[in-house]
C-alpha cells in the first residue's frame, strides 16, 4: 500500500518523532546521545532547518522543527540513516534501527507551538523518570539560560518574555492539553481528558450553545491540542463542517 503524502505546515513548523524499531533502545550510552545531537546539528543545519526544542528518550526522539524550505524529509532520512549506521556498527545490531519513516504533525498556531514545547520537555516526567528541569537530554536547560546545544530558543523566548518567563510557563497549569497525534488512534476517553484539560471549567458539550466568537476560539484550542475534527465533533456535538470552517478561519485571521 502506498504511503499517504506527508501533511505540510503552512508556517513550516513540525512536531517530529523518531522511534526505535519495535520500540527498541536507540541510545545505549551518553556517547550515543552526544553523537545524535552532533549529527542532528549537521544534517538539519545543512538543510536550513532550525531546531526549536528537542528531547532524547531511551527509544525515541522528539523534535520541534522549523523547515521553511521544505527539506524535512530529506534531512530526517539523512539523520536517521547516519545514526543507524553508527548504532549498528557499534552494537552489532542487524536490521532497521528506526520504526519506518519519521512521524510529523504540522503546527498551525502560536498556542500549539507552545503546547508542543511543553509536551516535549515534559516527556521525562510523564515517563516517571524525573522532572523536566532535572533531565539532561532535552532543550529545557537551553531555554532556562544554559549553554546552547542545539535549540534556537529566540522564537519561543520572545513569546514568553525570556528565560524566567519560560520557567514560569513550564511550571504552570496552562498548555498541558496536547495529544501526540501521529497516526495512532487516540481513544475517546483520552480525547475527552485532553479536551477538559484544554478548556478548563468549560465542558465540551457546552460549546454548542455559545456565541460564535467564543465557540470558535475554544474549538481552535481543541484542534491545537491535537484532537481531530471528528473527535471534536463527537465531544461537542457540533458538525464537522462548522468546526472545519471555524478553525480554518481563525488560522487565516
Amino acid at each position: 500500500m502506498a504511503r499517504s503524502p506527508r501533511v505540510r505546515a503552512e508556517q513550516g513548523f513540525y512536531h517530529v518523532v523518531l522511534r526505535g524499531s519495535g520500540r527498541q533502545i536507540i541510545f545505549e550510552c551518553d556517547g550515543d546521545r552526544r553523537l545524535f545531537l552532533l549529527l542532528a546539528r549537521e544534517c538539519l543545519g545543512d538543510a536550513g532547518i532550525n531546531v526549536l526544542a528537542w528531547c532524547l528518550m531511551s527509544n525515541h526522539v522528539h523534535l520541534l522543527l522549523e523547515d521553511s524550505a521544505d527539506e524535512l524529509s530529506h534531512a530526517m532520512h539523512r539523520l536517521a540513516g547516519r545514526y543507524a549506521a553508527h548504532f549498528n556498527r557499534l552494537t552489532g545490531h542487524v536490521g532497521h534501527v528506526f520504526d519506518g519513516r519519521f512521524k510529523s504533525v504540522p503546527v498551525t498556531s502560536d498556542r500549539q507551538l507552545l503546547q508542543v514545547v511543553r509536551y516535549i520537555h515534559d516527556n521525562p516526567a510523564r515517563a516517571g523518570i524525573c522532572r523536566a528541569e532535572e533531565y539532561p537530554w532535552s532543550s529545557y536547560a537551553e531555554y532556562a539560560g544554559g549553554a546552547t546545544i542545539l535549540a534556537r530558543t529566540g522564537t519561543v523566548l520572545d513569546m514568553l518574555g525570556g528565560p524566567e518567563g519560560f520557567v514560569d510557563f513550564s511550571a504552570g497549569a496552562d498548555y498541558l492539553g496536547y495529544v501526540e497525534r501521529l497516526g495512532a488512534r487516540v481513544s475517546d476517553d483520552e480525547a475527552l481528558a485532553v479536551a477538559r484539560e484544554t478548556l478548563g471549567d468549560v465542558e465540551p458539550s457546552a460549546l454548542k450553545a455559545m456565541g460564535r466568537a467564543e465557540r470558535d476560539r475554544l474549538l481552535q484550542l481543541m484542534r491545537d491540542a491535537g484532537l481531530t475534527i471528528r473527535q471534536v465533533e463527537r465531544l461537542t456535538g457540533i458538525g464537522r463542517s462548522t468546526i472545519s470552517h471555524a478553525t480554518h478561519r481563525r488560522r487565516d485571521a
